[in-house]
């Protein structure tokens, strides 16, 4: 997955310019790119591929910022988060970012927010954010 989101940002970086470095504020920007896919009527499937890359990117500012590990999900999980992989806490919880991607560009709702799931994330290290 790191490698994913690696090559989401690479593209993005060069094609559009946005400011995706891995920090908590950079959340914001994923934000912004869902609700402007979604507010400009993308159809999902359309847009299969940027949402992953953005969940990609949402997972791996969990792995450098909050010290969660990219796992695979086992049977049950994968039930309930409709995803093969996700990240483990240091706490030992298991989070969907891929389907948090995913709600928002289907919601859009304010609760639905990926910086706000990050400062709100039980289970991450205590590390300042960035």
């Amino acid at each position: 997955m790191r490698s994913h989101a690696a090559a989401f940002v690479a593209r993005a970086s060069t094609s559009h310019r946005l400011p995706l470095d891995y920090s908590v504020r950079s959340l914001r920007v994923v934000d912004f790119i869902v609700d402007g896919l979604r507010k400009g009527g993308a159809d999902r499937e359309r847009v299969a591929g940027t949402l992953f890359g953005l969940g990609a990117y949402v997972g791996e500012v969990l792995v450098r910022r909050a010290g969660a590990a990219w796992v695979d999900l086992d049977a049950d999980q994968r039930g309930c988060f409709g995803q093969a992989v996700g990240v483990r806490m240091p706490d030992g919880r298991v989070w969907n970012p891929l389907g948090k991607v995913l709600n928002r560009f289907s919601v859009g709702a304010p609760e639905d927010s990926l910086q706000t799931f990050y400062l709100t994330l039980h289970g991450r290290a205590r590390r300042a954010a960035v």
